[in-house]
């Protein structure tokens, strides 16, 4: 770790705009802007979460690190250094600025560890593996068991004990430059609050190990283990921000089929779950992955998602991804200007976008979607046992679009969803026509540097 000059950027920070902060309007391209955006040059580490910018700015607000001492200002570039600041003055204020790319599955002398090193000495083969659960052996009606089950999750606990880093509470961790990048990692905000992640690229947060399950489905299935940032056990008050999150370029469709489905290695991009709660996810480019955006991961009532799971999802560019953005269970999750890419030739096969699951309350307003002729306007909503959803002002190929009645003009009548009165959203800044939204987020999400500098 060492000190650096502090990052400078054309972004808001500060009390100031906490105390003022525009009513919820239908702004014009014109006025199109990040709410963060000021003439004013200030820190990107000291930044906080304007007021009324989504469900993060409930409560206390989010206000990460900006707050540490210099003593808290760290500047990293390679695992060790990255957990040694985690793990530094415990929830204490803290600023984290990453330099270039972090490489996860490095051992504790930064040599490259490889799937092969974590599986040496557990006795784990995948020709094994697939030898003693060839569904045409093992049968379809269990769950994988035995001596090859058992070094499988040897070796997973390997890879999961060196990639999988927790981000503490009162943390603002932030990309020093346009290289700045996490990459193999499966990052995890657990049991915290108060932290803030912005202007990183998280990539490829692959497991070695995918366990099968033939029971899983009607055929059964690959599961993979890691998501790219997990916000989980009651976790509250985050804002993630003009980050990039992809499994790019190690995509699950160049991954080989196995019992005839294929070998995924990749989970979610962001999940929230587990009781968590007040979250703002905001000009995030999300890319080439596949299950994307899960909050609430259970039907049980078990684990704490009634009365929580609210997140904010506004201003984001969602291209060539599958299915969850989002899938939602219990939360009230406001999801408004995101931009929804689907290309023909796209190697995520397109699933759906917004899921409606389990005591679900999303709504979805003045998005824009661009999508194949060919995939149906009825497809962009799936049913996972919810009964309510609110699609309004919302854009496909530039023709505004009732999203719930052309689901339900082509869902049988037990999976009808209604129209959700039981709450409105009002944690807004502003919102803009969706038809606005494609040209006005072209150049505004993900890492966003201007001569050297983050906005």
């Amino acid at each position: 770790m060492r000190n650096t000059t502090p990052l400078t950027v054309s972004v808001a920070a500060g009390v100031a705009l906490l105390l003022a902060a525009p009513a919820p309007s239908f702004a014009s391209p014109a006025r199109q802007a990040d709410p963060t955006a000021q003439t004013v040059r200030q820190p990107l580490e000291r930044q906080v979460l304007p007021a009324n910018d989504g469900w993060a700015a409930a409560g206390t607000g989010t206000t990460g690190g900006a707050g540490a001492t210099p003593d808290r200002v760290y500047d990293v570039s390679n695992r060790g250094e990255l957990l040694a600041a985690f793990a530094s003055g415990g929830s204490e204020p803290k600023i984290i600025r990453v330099h270039g790319d972090i490489q996860a599955n490095v051992g504790a002398a930064g040599a490259p560890l490889s799937c092969e090193d974590y599986a040496s000495g557990t006795g784990y083969s995948l020709a094994h593996y697939l030898h003693d659960f060839d569904p045409a052996r093992f049968g379809t009606t269990r769950e994988p068991e035995g001596p090859q089950e058992s070094a499988r999750r040897l070796a997973a606990a390997k890879q999961a004990s060196t990639i999988r880093w927790d981000i503490p509470s009162n943390t603002t961790i932030v990309g020093a430059g346009p290289d700045s990048s996490i990459t193999g990692a499966a990052l995890r905000i657990n049991r915290a609050q108060n932290v803030i992640l912005r202007n990183l690229t998280v990539r490829d947060a692959a497991d070695c190990f995918p366990s099968w399950d033939p029971t899983d489905g009607a055929t059964g299935n690959w599961n993979s283990e890691y998501d790219l940032l997990q916000i989980i056990n009651g976790s509250t008050n985050v804002w993630v921000a003009h980050s990039q999150f992809t499994d790019a370029p190690n995509l699950d469709s160049a991954q080989p089929s196995y019992f005839g489905r294929p070998y995924q290695v990749h989970d979610g991009a962001v999940d929230v779950t587990n009781g968590s709660d007040l979250v703002t996810m905001s000009y995030n480019r999300f890319s080439e992955h596949d299950k994307l955006l899960l909050i609430g991961s259970t039907d049980s009532t078990s684990r704490g998602d009634v009365g929580n799971l609210r997140v904010t999802i506004h201003h984001n560019v969602f291209e060539n991804v599958g299915q969850r953005a989002p899938r939602v269970r219990y939360g009230q999750v406001d999801v408004y200007n995101n931009h929804f890419k689907a290309a023909a030739d796209s190697k995520v096969p397109y699933g759906y976008t917004f899921g409606a699951g389990v005591e679900s309350h999303l709504h979805a307003e003045a998005n824009a979607f661009t999508i194949p002729a060919e995939v149906p306007v009825s497809s962009l909503i799936a049913y996972f046992k919810g009964k309510v959803i609110t699609t309004t002002g919302n854009a496909v190929n530039g023709k505004i679009t009732d999203l719930r009645a052309e689901y339900n003009a082509a869902a049988p009548a037990d999976r009808q969803l209604a129209p959700d009165n039981t709450w409105t959203p009002a944690l807004r800044t502003h919102v803009n026509a969706a038809q606005a939204v494609p040209a006005l987020l072209a150049d505004a999400v993900g890492p966003v540097f201007t001569s050297g500098e983050a906005r």
